[in-house]
């Protein structure tokens, strides 16, 4: 009798162990933006970051516009976790701008690092400010990226049409680059990390001088109408081949969000990785060192955090209020 009781615990063991075995296996979709940008790198280091040390899950990272389709397509349940600007988020949640058809249900797992809006030029286009894209060819960022948003509000600040005040395309950074060598634009607006590669690019082109334009002056219009979302930020000199002196630029906080339906154990587990090793991330981007405890603030992140990543950072010691 003990050896059949035996083997029937032994089988209900097995069992339980195969059943959390199972429970372990996770592939994960990680959304992130255009190849020429931070989002990319920093997800694709991401996704090797949960595959190696998550036992049993499997992370990638996809090629997206950037914040908006990713904001979409974790709302459709089509994706699992996404890189986005604070301000679209914002939209996402309140159901506004490109998301008045379905707002999306988000939360932070964490709030990454800040994003700086690029007005990017090069000698000789006579542009010496924003007000002087007006007559020219601007590419205000691929359909579907947060550049494009921040892009429309930098230019409103700046007392121009979108529409009438110049011709605009609606390329990626990698894209906008190309085509501001070809001069087949004037001028490009990117918000990303730095350093950019796309910017790097165009800084490094043989005879070609890279021009930043200066617009931090205009964040009191943009957090006039929109919220207290916007910051002024300086480029430093030499960050970019060719870029002599700062820039004073605007800027707005990175999240990385998951569906508010997100497990709590698996948000706890993502954010929990992204804190032990980031340092390991950091080789991919340097951006990864800006992800740090005393940033982890809900003033700093339109939505609340996630419940999992509460967890950890209680855990921690790290305070978000």
């Amino acid at each position: 009798m003990r050896g059949i009781l035996f083997g029937v615990a032994l089988a209900g063991a097995l069992a339980a162990a195969a059943t959390a075995g199972a429970q372990d296996k996770r592939n994960l979709s990680i959304v992130t933006g255009g190849t020429g940008g931070v989002y990319y790198p920093m997800g694709g280091g991401l996704a090797n970051l949960l595959t190696k040390h998550v036992p049993g899950w499997q992370a990638t990272a996809e090629v997206t516009g950037g914040s908006v389709d990713n904001l979409k397509l974790v709302g459709a349940k089509k994706a699992d976790i996404g890189f986005s600007m604070a301000d679209a988020s914002l939209d996402a949640a309140r159901g506004q701008d490109k998301f008045k058809d379905a707002a999306v249900g988000h939360k932070a797992l964490a709030i990454l690092y800040p994003n700086i809006m690029h007005v990017v030029t090069v000698e000789g286009t006579g542009i010496n400010s924003v007000a002087d894209l007006k007559g020219k060819r601007v590419s205000t960022g691929s359909q579907g990226s947060a550049t494009e948003v921040m892009a429309f509000r930098v230019i409103e600040a700046a007392g121009l049409d979108r529409d009438k005040d110049m011709k605009r395309e609606r390329l990626g950074a990698a894209e906008s680059t190309n085509a501001l060598k070809d001069r087949k634009i004037d001028a490009y607006f990117w918000v990303g990390g730095l350093p950019t590669a796309a910017v790097t690019d165009l800084g490094a082109t043989p005879g070609v001088k890279l021009k930043l334009i200066d617009h931090a002056d205009l964040v009191a219009k943009m957090n006039g109408k929109y919220g207290p979302l916007y910051a002024p930020r300086a480029i430093p000199a030499k960050t970019y081949p060719g870029q002599d002196k700062d820039n004073p630029a605007t800027s707005v906080w990175n999240i990385l969000f998951a569906h508010d339906s997100m497990p709590d154990d698996v948000a706890y587990q993502v954010v929990k990785t992204i804190f032990e090793k980031r340092d390991e991330l950091a080789l991919v981007h340097g951006e990864a060192k800006n992800i740090k405890p005393e940033t982890q603030k809900s003033a700093f992140s339109p939505v609340p955090f996630h419940p999992g990543a509460l967890r950890y950072f209680k855990e921690k010691g790290i305070a978000v209020n």
